[in-house]
């Protein structure tokens, strides 16, 4: 394994990698440094937590070193997709570079505007930043990108699925305009998008790639529970007491579940609270700032939030719902075992995104253990029953703002009358003065009800003991079901699985 103290680095960054306690070179950062440090462009698959972040800091300060102009200004840009992974870039930075002489300053929206401004006024060398806060400046003429020398994109993939690839180009098409000498691009994928950048914007790139199967598969112990959807919760709660973690990440697919996630370990007594997209920044940074100080046990999270989310010495991931993206489930269960540490990641495959589960075990190149569940590991859900999920009123710009007045299906109020037919105006081309035609509601696709919305099946199912020996073929003979659960009374996997089919007759 390769030294830090082999790469011949000026000393006084060699004391910031020493008190950031780096000896030996993770793997991407042994494949990236062997190219950036020489001043050559890189685009580079690799994971959250596998040390990308030292790779290109490393990169940016010694060539900041290496320029023998004094006078000559040096800056370099990273961006990142969201406020969390900006500003743990500019917290590694300030370590790395603690005995060097170069302004540090991070760039994002949820703030106000005058402490950043006055930040870029005074000068900075090393510009950390969301796109939308960047491109403010741009456009108000306090940034220039034309004088940026070093360019990093981090976390290419998040920002294109979370809709950035247009203001990622208007970055790039200004910067690679001016004295941009050097262009790194790091994703988790190298999917289309990722290298039709890389091919249009940088210089005879150098291609790395990390496997994520090195990553996860090795230092992860992996579980997966089949169980009914509306058996979860009670799953959970047992597996939570069974485990007891002290500490814990739990993913859902859809942020009006990670909330009601929340909710119901709250009023199960743990701590619990949850971050999704819309949330706002000074909350979620709360939320998330305690969770990492040892506050708050549990966070519940969807995949958007939690990336970049770096928690050091997290116990148990547990995926709540199978995630639709193979990849997303590297990114969640990689959140533990970081830094060489082992880690358990659980999952719980439900009726509902049980398809999920064949594409996942096919991008891992394994199968995921399964574990069967008896009637003692349900607990049961004191919040089951109760309206503790706040209701959601449609706000200005089509924003859902929770409700203030009090709701409850059985409060006291006056039924309305039902209202008089409209008359119906003669058919005319125009309508009278001042009135418009009214689109009839839509609900935002988050909140719709889940027979709604079009499931894609990948394999055509005909019987009851198809589906049965399916499962057991594809999951091992451990796979089995229960008529009920004792405990909760509730319909099983199998019940399930049997009301399907009889719909389908």
């Amino acid at each position: 394994m390769m030294k830090f103290s082999d790469l011949n680095l000026n000393d006084k960054l060699m004391k910031g990698i020493e008190e950031a306690g780096f000896t030996t070179l993770m793997p991407v950062q042994e494949e990236t440094l062997v190219h950036t440090l020489k001043g050559r462009d890189a685009y580079v698959q690799s994971q959250t937590g596998t040390g990308k972040t030292a790779a290109f800091l490393i990169t940016i300060f010694h060539s900041f070193l290496a320029e023998n102009d004094p006078r000559k200004k040096k800056s370099a840009l990273i961006v990142a997709p969201t406020r969390e992974l900006a500003l743990q870039i500019e917290k590694e930075a300030k370590v790395l570079g603690h005995h060097l002489d170069f302004k540090i300053g991070c760039f994002y929206g949820g703030v106000g505007y005058n402490t950043q401004e006055r930040l870029l006024k005074e000068g900075v060398n090393v510009i950390v930043g969301t796109p939308g806060r960047l491109l403010d400046f741009h456009q108000k003429r306090k940034l220039d990108f034309s004088r940026i020398n070093i360019l990093v994109i981090d976390e290419a993939d998040r920002m294109f699925d979370m809709g950035f690839l247009p203001d990622i180009r208007r970055i790039l098409d200004n910067v690679t305009r001016g004295s941009v000498g050097q262009a790194m691009l790091f994703s988790a994928t190298l999917d289309a998008a990722t290298r039709s950048i890389a091919r249009e914007y940088m210089k005879n790139p150098a291609k790395i790639e990390i496997m994520p199967e090195q990553i996860t598969v090795d230092k992860i112990t992996q579980m997966l529970y089949h169980v009914a959807e509306q058996e979860k919760m009670n799953l959970m709660l047992g597996i939570l007491k069974k485990e007891l973690p002290r500490n814990a990440l739990i993913f859902t697919n859809m942020k009006h579940e990670a909330d009601r996630v929340a909710r119901h370990l709250e009023h199960n007594g743990y701590k619990c609270q949850h971050i999704s997209g819309d949330l706002p920044q000074s909350k979620r940074m709360r939320v998330i700032d305690n969770f990492k100080a040892g506050n708050l046990p549990f966070l519940v999270a969807t995949d958007v939030a939690a990336r970049g989310l770096h928690i050091d010495d997290l116990e148990l991931i547990i995926n709540y719902d199978l995630p639709g993206d193979c990849e997303n489930y590297v990114h969640r269960i990689g959140r533990t075992a970081r830094a060489g540490k082992s880690g358990k990641a659980i999952s719980l495959a439900c009726e509902k995104y049980i398809y999920n589960l064949e594409a996942i075990e096919e991008f891992l190149g394994m199968k995921i253990p399964v574990a069967y569940a008896d009637d003692d590991l349900y607990l049961e859900d004191k919040a089951e029953g109760m309206t503790i999920h706040k209701p959601m009123r449609r706000g200005r710009g089509g924003r859902d703002k929770k409700s203030h007045g009090k709701s409850s299906p059985r409060s006291k109020t006056r039924p309305r009358k039902p209202a008089a037919k409209e008359k119906t105006a003669p058919t005319t081309k125009k309508h009278a003065k001042g009135e418009s035609k009214k689109r009839p509601h839509k609900e935002p696709a988050d909140f719709r009800h889940p027979s709604k919305k079009k499931t894609k099946r990948s394999q055509k199912v005909t019987t009851l003991e198809d589906r049965l020996e399916y499962y057991k073929k594809k999951y091992g003979d451990n796979f089995k079901v229960k008529q009920t659960t004792q405990k909760t009374g509730k319909p099983s996997l199998i019940k399930k699985i049997t009301g399907f089919f009889k719909k389908k007759k």
